[in-house]
């Protein structure tokens, strides 16, 4: 936490970071006031997210943890600064009740049901005059005054403490709202003429003019409560269905492992594992941390990390991934990297940094958020005045100013970039798809160009035998079997994809005799007795052996199209060539597909010869090649790309790509590359293949268009609501109705992107993790790591959200379509959007 300054090198000492988990806010005005008061600090800049109840926090050594927990407190709020090494993981989500639910979403529902127990008979009194015996209207202040007092606590304490602190918040608005509309019903039914026999209450969508003393309004207290508590449970709880994704991965890593100590296995929590540490995966059980195989073969489910539902084989030598499962047989890894370090580590850090960031859209909604709350309480102020004025009588004053309170809040406002962020990043992650922040969204809906790395992006990055021609009556497995043996012992590159593919094709090989590697030539040696050479055509006119017209045609051909040719030749007789390259990918040609099908122009970008990459972007479909340039070169190429009007993406994978990755407008990195190009792109591939790019760009302008159209429907809800209600044509109560459904609705909106589906499910069925957690195969040990049953204790609000989320589907639909692919192919959109 500490910085050290050096004194002698005149430098300003770093700023620090921190990560505040805040605590008693109750609307995004709250996180926008929090975020005002702290940046008025000296070499302090904070930004607040009212969706995760952090403050990511920058400020000077002058400044402390402890000054920034002070300040909040001062606030009227809470702050806890992260937990010390010695303390328990900080990033592990808050444990639940036995009901399922943290604390405050508990309180919220328990007040929200005993509101609606209460209220809606209230309500059902007041607005159906055929239920109103004599003195009804003393039973509806009896049930309607615990859930006035009672029921809206939160909202009068948060009030109470903004007013202290000279600050109004929603809250503010909410308390000011119930307790005029019930303090006036009290004035009336004690003072007026409203608690007499026989007195009668209609009800009408309008505020409707009356006498004073015979006016009550205790169904808008009642039911504008029990509204609101239902819109803040939902929000509440979509808020941790929205989180469920990063949870569910900081969950995935085992909880203990079989670790060896000389011929001894002991079982350790994961946390005392160290870097060099051999430990045991049987199968079944996940792999503790990032490390490599000592010994044993096995295929590894990768799906919860990467989306492939493929298992890979790996054996010694091999790399695996914490988190990951063994489906086969018995491994020993020795761990490489632990904790913090490791990529399921990594990965949860990079989506909770997304999450925690704020888009330049949100800075628009929190400034609009910071003033609306004094601007509405202003106009609510106005509005009574105006209409006393008119003459219209004190009690449908106080019923429109009312309504302006309670329709004015602007929490969809504050909801709308979060809450999409949090559903959308959290999906990019089960997909294998890491979004580094929110700036990152707005650059793929702008980005044109697409440059793709060759090696190691759209190929395999790894020399393979494309193929075999023989003469003289020599077959392919023949051919094969002699150069295969020999080559086996050379490190060469293309040694090494010649021996590859004949042990593939033949599994054991020949024994060889009298090896020796003739720099920059080839190989001789003795196979089965018979004098090979195996190298360029060069060696073996050093040798006095012609290559026949059909291999010497073969040759020309594989050279011209920027291929290796190998020619193997034994008994004094040229016998074969061995075409060698970097084999593509054979997802590759897809991807790029996919990425013309979003209006992108591929650019393939290499530091190969031409004719090599001109041949790779024929197979695949690419027409502009940028070859043969350095990684300064590549750093040149997109830079003149971009200067000439293009809005350029890189897709890349080694480090001679990171300076590229970073010059570009959108840097997309392979999490099979190296650490320094994921370090510089914007989104991270955990997969090698390039057709998760297609699904990055589809995933992030869908959350993109989420967000746009979230604050298109909360800015029109207010811009709307409000005349209304200022004329007197809103009804307290459906105000209230109105301004808890249009919260629920921004976040159902953005729920929405759970749904979202990869353009190639054929080819790779992402598993949800948290679908993987309650599936995985048991561990041997109590502390098997296993998560909670669905919950089906409130399987009615269930169907009510499934709903709700229906009619999301159907008004979001049309705005949402054009944020998602191709502005130029609007049919295509419609398709993508209406995918299972």
């Amino acid at each position: 936490m500490s910085t050290t300054v050096d004194g002698d090198t005149g430098q300003a000492p770093a700023p620090q970071r921190i990560e505040l988990t805040i605590g008693g806010m109750t609307c995004a005005s709250c996180a926008s006031r929090i975020e005002r008061t702290l940046n008025k600090l000296d070499g302090v800049t904070a930004a607040v997210n009212y969706a995760t109840e952090k403050a990511q926090v920058e400020f000077a050594p002058s400044v402390t943890a402890a000054d920034l927990v002070r300040v909040i407190g001062d606030t009227g709020y809470t702050a806890t600064p992260p937990k010390t090494a010695a303390a328990p993981d900080d990033s592990a989500p808050e444990p639940p009740n036995e009901d399922g639910y943290d604390e405050h979403t508990r309180s919220l529902r328990q007040r929200m049901l005993v509101s609606l127990v209460l209220g809606v008979p209230v309500i059902a009194l007041s607005m159906i005059p055929p239920l109103q015996f004599t003195y009804w209207q003393w039973l509806a202040l009896t049930l309607a005054a615990p859930v006035a007092v009672w029921g809206a606590w939160p909202f009068h304490r948060a009030a109470l403490a903004n007013l202290r602190h000279r600050a109004a918040t929603m809250d503010t608005l909410i308390s000011l709202g119930v307790l005029a509309a019930f303090g006036w019903s009290v004035y009336a039914l004690f003072l007026g003429g409203a608690g007499t026999e026989g007195m009668r209450h209609g009800f009408s969508l309008t505020v409707e003019r009356g006498s004073a003393g015979n006016n009550i309004y205790l169904e808008v207290a009642s039911g504008l409560t029990a509204a609101i508590l239902a819109g803040r449970f939902f929000e509440a709880r979509a808020k941790r269905r929205a989180g469920s994704a990063l949870r569910a991965l900081l969950q995935m890593g085992a909880k203990d492992v079989a670790v060896l100590r000389g011929d001894t296995e002991l079982r350790i929590p994961v946390d005392q594992l160290s870097v060099g540490d051999r430990f045991v995966v049987r199968p079944g059980e996940k792999i503790a941390t990032d490390g490599v195989v000592d010994d044993g073969a096995s295929a590894v489910d990768a799906s919860m990390l990467t989306g492939e539902s493929v298992p890979v084989e790996v054996g010694p030598g091999d790399p695996v991934v914490g988190a990951t499962v063994n489906a086969g047989g018995r491994l020993v890894v020795r761990a490489t990297r632990v904790g913090s370090d490791t990529q399921l580590a990594q990965m949860a850090k990079l989506v909770a940094d997304a999450q925690n960031g704020k888009a330049e859209i949100q800075r628009l909604a929190d400034r609009i958020s910071a003033v609306f709350v004094p601007i509405v309480i202003a106009l609510a102020a106005a509005t009574f005045g105006v209409w006393l004025a008119l003459g219209v009588g004190p009690a449908t004053a106080m019923s429109t100013a009312v309504a302006v309170l309670i329709i004015a809040c602007p929490c969809g406002l504050g909801l709308a970039t979060p809450t999409a962020l949090l559903v959308g990043t959290g999906r990019g992650a089960q997909l294998g798809i890491l979004i580094k922040g929110p700036e990152v969204l707005e650059s793929t809906r702008r980005v044109d160009t697409i440059v793709l790395d060759k090696t190691g992006t759209v190929t395999t990055g790894k020399m393979s035998v494309t193929a075999v021609h023989t003469t003289g009556g020599v077959s392919e497995a023949e051919a094969l079997s002699v150069a295969g043996a020999l080559e086996d012992a050379s490190e060469h590159p293309i040694a090494a994809a010649i021996t590859h593919a004949a042990r593939q094709r033949l599994g054991e090989l020949p024994a060889v005799a009298d090896f020796a590697n003739l720099e920059g030539l080839g190989v001789h040696g003795t196979v089965g007795g018979r004098d090979v050479l195996i190298g360029r055509a060069s060696l073996l006119d050093q040798h006095g052996i012609a290559l026949p017209a059909d291999l010497s045609a073969v040759q020309r051909h594989a050279e011209s199209q920027g291929r290796t040719a190998v020619v193997a030749a034994w008994d004094g007789t040229a016998r074969a060539v061995f075409v060698v390259a970097d084999a593509i990918k054979p997802t590759s040609r897809e991807a790029v597909a996919g990425l013309r099908d979003l209006g992108l122009r591929p650019v393939l970008l290499t530091g190969d010869n031409a004719a090599a990459a001109r041949a790779v972007a024929d197979e695949v479909g690419i027409a502009e090649v940028i070859a043969e340039v350095l990684p300064q070169g590549k750093v040149d190429a997109v830079a003149r790309l971009q200067r000439e009007g293009r809005i350029v993406a890189m897709v890349g994978d080694g480090v001679n790509d990171a300076a590229a990755l970073a010059q570009s407008d959108l840097g997309l990195a392979m999490g099979t590359g190296t650490d320094v190009a994921i370090e510089a792109s914007d989104l991270t591939l955990v997969r090698g293949d390039l057709r998760a790019a297609v699904d990055a760009i589809r995933l992030a302008r869908r959350t993109l268009g989420t967000i746009k159209a979230n604050l298109f429907w909360a800015f029109a809800y207010n811009l709307a609501a409000l005349p209304l209600a200022a004329l007197g044509l809103l009804n307290p109560l459906i105000a209230g109705a109105a301004m808890a459904l249009s919260s629920v609705f921004v976040v159902s909106n953005s729920l929405r992107l759970r749904r979202f589906r990869t353009a190639y499910p054929a080819a790779a069925r992402p598993k949800d993790p948290v679908e993987v957690a309650k599936n995985a195969p048991v561990q041997p040990s109590s502390s098997t790591s296993a998560t909670a049953p669905p919950d089906t204790q409130l399987a009615q609000l269930e169907a009510i959200t499934a709903r709700l989320e229906s009619v999301v589907d159907a008004l979001a639909r049309n705005g949402q379509a054009a944020d998602n692919g191709n502005p130029a192919d609007g049919d295509a959109q419609r398709r993508d959007l209406q995918r299972p």
